[in-house]
Parts: C-alpha cells; structure tokens; sequence
C-alpha cells in the first residue's frame, strides 16, 4: 500500500511539475501579485516538482526528503490561499469559492501521506 501511495504522490508531482511548464500562465495567476518574478517562480517550483516526483519513483524517500518535500508543500501553500480569495480559476476550470477553500485542507493531507510513504 505505502508503495502505491508513493507512487501515487510521485505522479501528482510530476504532472504537475510539467503543466507549470506546459501552461505557465494558470500557475504564474496564482502566485501573489507582491512577489517579484512571478513567472520564474513557476518555473523553479515545476522543477521541484519533477525532482520530487523522480526521487519518489525511483525509491522510498528518507527522513530528510519527507521534510524538504512538506517544507516545499508549506511554501506553496499561499498561493493555494490567493487562489482561493482571488475565486481565481483552476488552470482553465472555474471553481466555486467553496470548492477554492475546499482545496486548501488537501495541501495538508498532501503533506500527512507523504510522511508516511
């Protein structure tokens, strides 16, 4: 089970590390308008999420990746929350307000199986 579930979250990364570069400009909408540089940032965090996505096909991540990859969920996470109160869209879907603040609680969920995979 612990070996589908990373395979699982190994997915997740790595899809969504590649649509940051497929359609940057649903992910750079999301990044708060006060942060410089905006459009890089997407570029750096897909990266990352590649990065995650292979080191958790290739094996079972130890302590230290755990904790880089939940620290990496925690930065992201005010994007989550602008997205949210700016009832932007989820790359070309409209969400309902509800349905943005539903998400965030995901982020934390996100996190709560990583640590155990």
């Amino acid at each position: 089970m612990k070996k589908f579930l990373r395979f699982l979250i190994a997915e997740l990364f790595s899809a969504a590390g590649i649509f940051h570069f497929l359609k940057p400009e649903g992910f750079t909408r999301i990044v708060p308008e006060y942060l410089p540089l905006r459009k890089t940032a997407v570029y750096v965090t897909g990266i990352f999420e590649i990065i995650f996505g292979i080191l958790l096909f290739w094996k079972r991540p130890c302590k230290w990746t755990k904790c880089v990859i939940n620290a990496f969920l925690l930065a992201v996470f005010p994007a989550n929350i602008y997205m949210a109160r700016k009832k932007l869209p989820l790359g070309d879907q409209e969400v309902p307000k509800w349905g943005l603040y539903a998400r965030l609680p995901l982020q934390f969920v996100l996190m709560w199986f990583v640590k155990k995979v």
